[in-house]
């Protein structure tokens, strides 16, 4: 793909907020209106999926066109304006850079001259320190080769800081993460904003396909993260932001190993990201680190120091202003109580965490969180029951979690169904169990979790007495046939 040398023809300007796009918004959070532009995708046949981030920078005027199929997905959803009634410029504006070739044209990125150095991205001393075009969003995976060669210039051989990886796997991560690195030089805005894509993208592909096949490919731009930070930069804004986004991975990374079974590895992540948030005076990094700790202490037998963690994260967080981020750090303190199996801290934790719920969604939530929504409380609650041995009550709950999920969250829907499947099971209903648990079979094919099959491995177990029931025999024989992960 041949790279723009043409200099725009008038020097850059800081973003214009875009009003319009945010007065469309209304009430929602940016994550709920974000789930709406995913739905509306879905209608039409197109393979978006718009996060809160994304909604933020179209707001902030960062985005001043989308790409075609955000733009297909916008107009399908307000019939009759155009993208100039949404706030956008026009097309012809924004890519507007001299003579295209035809090679050219059907880039839909425009990006920045090869020789440009970091220092001079960070500065906007070429005019093009905000990209006004919407570059294919790295969880639009419609168009993977130019996602990939977004990500292979900006994040994984860009900028002349030290880049562990010089080409991209299905996943979006290195198949080899061996190769040799270069020397460092200051990083820039764009390695920061490239870092922030990635850890969406690893979001993403978790969510969709669960962690067991992520985890070692994510180690490569975890290193060239931190090689980052070590090449230091020259702006404190652009210091704060790889701050943010490295510790933000470490935690991502670390989600991947606890959700795979690697606790000391998970532990370990973890831990560095609460370092990172501490030097760099990040509370919302801080609280995202310890309400992954206190999640990890709980399924690793710990509950004493999944309550101290899920309240320490609280003691961080509540400045933050964020109903809905207490919210799931009161179900992390709760989870913690039913381990040490405090039915009345439990209880007081689920009443809280349900009313600071109730109190809605609002613009300081984080956007890690956009995975919280019913039935992720739902589903958490399901757990805290189930660990106080109420298999009906729980059951109820993980059902309900499993109905409520957004499609988008294939992995979330055969846990939930998992959970749902082994509270049947215990409380004596085996033939419900096998026909949720045969659901959960059939999401395997796409989902790699441990988590997910060590549950059902339960299910199974708890169901063998059982094998004349109706269904629970088919159930029993598919699930001995069924390949597990390495």
């Amino acid at each position: 793909m041949a790279s723009s040398t043409v200099t725009p023809s008038r020097p850059d300007r800081p973003p214009r907020p875009n009003r319009a796009f945010r007065q469309l918004r209304g009430q929602r959070s940016p994550a709920e209106f974000a789930a709406l532009v995913r739905r509306a995708a879905r209608e039409i046949g197109e393979r978006v999926s718009c996060d809160a981030r994304y909604i933020g920078r179209v707001e902030a005027g960062e985005i001043r066109c989308p790409n075609y199929a955000y733009e297909r997905v916008f107009l399908h959803m307000f019939p009759g304006r155009t993208l100039t009634d949404l706030g956008f410029a026009p097309r012809s504006a924004v890519r507007g850079r001299g003579a295209r070739t035809a090679e050219e044209a059907p880039c839909a990125h425009v990006l920045r001259p090869a020789h440009t150095t970091s220092d001079e991205r960070d500065t906007g001393e070429t005019g093009e320190a905000h990209e006004p075009y919407d570059t294919q969003n790295p969880y639009d995976t419609h168009h993977d080769h130019e996602e990939s060669d977004v990500l292979r210039r900006a994040f994984m051989t860009g900028g002349g800081a030290t880049m562990a990886v010089a080409t991209l796997g299905p996943f979006g991560f290195a198949h080899d993460a061996s190769t040799a690195a270069r020397p460092v030089r200051r990083a820039g805005t764009s390695e920061a904003g490239a870092l922030e894509e990635a850890v969406r993208r690893i979001r993403l592909l978790d969510d969709r396909h669960g962690a067991d096949g992520l985890y070692r490919r994510a180690a490569a731009p975890l290193r060239a993260a931190y090689a980052l930070l070590d090449a230091g930069t020259t702006r404190q804004t652009t210091a704060d932001r790889l701050h943010s986004g490295a510790g933000e991975l470490a935690v991502s990374v670390g989600w991947l190993a606890h959700d795979s079974g690697r606790f000391d590895d998970a532990r370990s992540h973890y831990a560095e990201a609460l370092a990172t948030a501490r030097m760099a005076g990040d509370r919302a990094l801080e609280a995202h680190a310890f309400c992954n700790t206190a999640f990890l202490a709980r399924d690793a037998g710990r509950p004493r120091e999944a309550v101290r963690a899920a309240q320490a994260a609280q003691r961080v967080a509540r400045p933050l202003g964020s109903p809905r981020l207490m919210s799931l750090l009161a179900l992390r303190e709760a989870g913690g109580w039913a381990g040490l199996a405090d039915r009345a801290g439990c209880e007081q934790a689920l009443v809280r965490a349900q009313a600071l719920y109730d109190r809605g969604p609002c613009d300081h939530d984080p956007e890690w969180m956009s995975f919280y929504g019913e039935a992720e409380l739902e589903g958490l609650t399901a757990q805290c029951w189930s660990a106080l041995g109420e298999w009906p009550r729980a059951a109820r709950h993980a059902g309900r979690a499993a109905e409520l999920q957004d499609p988008h969250f294939t992995r979330n829907i055969a846990l939930y169904t998992a959970e749902f499947a082994d509270d049947l099971a215990r409380g004596g209903r085996p033939d419900e169990a096998a026909v949720a648990g045969m659901r959960v079979l059939d999401l395997l094919g796409q989902v790699q979790s441990s988590r997910i099959q060590t549950m059902l491995a339960g299910t199974a177990r708890v169901l063998l007495p059982h094998r004349r029931a109706g269904g629970v025999s088919t159930f029993l024989d598919r699930h001995a046939s069924t390949p597990r992960m390495p």
